[in-house]
């Protein structure tokens, strides 16, 4: 997901629910999860989610916090000047999974995590981008409300990769669906919520946890 908000309460209107979000969902058992990461600081929260996109989006991108628990709503931690928010790493841990998941989002993302969080198809006007060149904690491929792995819906554990929105889903019928092949894939095929995966080396900021 990316995405340009006009003001920070605009963002915490549209993903009051971060935590819930696709790409970081919040399990509804502990028996899915790990212990929490240590808390970080501001800064190094800041510094995190800023990794997650090259270094010339995330130094100017709003940094938006998320919520202390599941329902509330998240806390800007910097104003940006560039339409782009960021996240740092989602707050819980799923079994065997990366640490490290932070997101940045842009406005066709962010209109798309609203519609998902409301279960309400999409409207993407445009081509989408999100960045997340840290990887993720996992989804599933196939449901866009799994909570964590089960063994029907091919849960997968991504590493660094962009997400793409196409206003036209025709688009996607090219690519396949299995995240194995080494190639951009198709994740929710046949829902409202599908999108693009698409792996990428990760950028020396990502490797080194940092945007600067």
């Amino acid at each position: 997901m990316h995405n340009s908000l006009v003001t920070c309460l605009a963002v915490a209107v549209s993903l009051a629910s971060a935590t819930a979000f696709a790409q970081h969902p919040m399990p509804s058992s502990p028996a899915t999860t790990k212990p929490a990461a240590p808390k970080m600081t501001t800064a190094q929260k800041i510094a995190n989610a800023m990794s997650a996109a090259p270094a010339a989006i995330g130094r100017n991108a709003t940094i938006m916090d998320w919520p202390e628990k599941e329902g509330g709503q998240p806390r800007q931690l910097r104003a940006g000047t560039n339409g782009w928010v960021c996240f740092p790493n989602s707050p819980m841990e799923f079994a065997g999974a990366s640490i490290e998941d932070p997101m940045c989002l842009d406005k066709q993302w962010q209109a798309w995590a609203s519609a998902w969080e409301n279960k309400t198809p999409p409207k993407v006007e445009g081509t989408g981008i999100a960045y997340m060149l840290r990887g993720d904690k996992g989804a599933s491929n196939t449901d866009p409300f799994a909570t964590g792995p089960t063994g029907p819906n091919d849960w997968v554990v991504s590493p660094s990769h962009i997400m793409v929105l196409y206003a036209d889903t025709k688009m996607l019928d090219a690519f396949p669906t299995d995240p194995t092949t080494g190639g951009p894939w198709v994740m929710w095929k046949g829902t409202p919520y599908a999108h693009l995966m698409v792996p990428v080396a990760p950028t020396k900021a990502a490797r080194m946890g940092t945007g600067k």
